[in-house]
């Protein structure tokens, strides 16, 4: 859903007219790998948990502005948020309950 919300937009708008919104959607798509490196691969639940809050940010941020280019591609994103607002609080409750398994004593 969130590739054929991305595509909506730019089909309406082209590049050049979402600019904003085209943006935000390759910044949250970073923010997403990067979470999964820092809680898999270096275990570290501190960093994980903040980063999940701020790819949380930045789905929000994608959701609003594919929201203003086309409302559609807007509630394609909604499934997308509610997961990382759940995936956000997994990550919170195991780095806490586990803090030497994710290399944090």
């Amino acid at each position: 859903m969130m590739s054929i919300a991305a595509w909506t937009v730019w089909r309406d708008h082209g590049f050049g007219g979402a600019t904003f919104a085209l943006g935000c959607y390759v910044v949250q798509l970073a923010l997403n790998a990067l979470w999964s490196w820092l809680f898999f691969v270096k275990r570290t639940g501190r960093w994980a948990t903040y980063e999940a809050a701020m790819l949380w940010i930045g789905v929000a941020t994608t959701l609003v502005a594919f929201w203003e280019r086309n409302p559609s591609a807007g509630i394609l994103f909604i499934p997308y948020l509610a997961w990382v607002s759940v995936a956000t609080a997994l990550a919170a409750s195991v780095w806490r309950r586990n803090p030497t398994l994710l290399g944090e004593s």
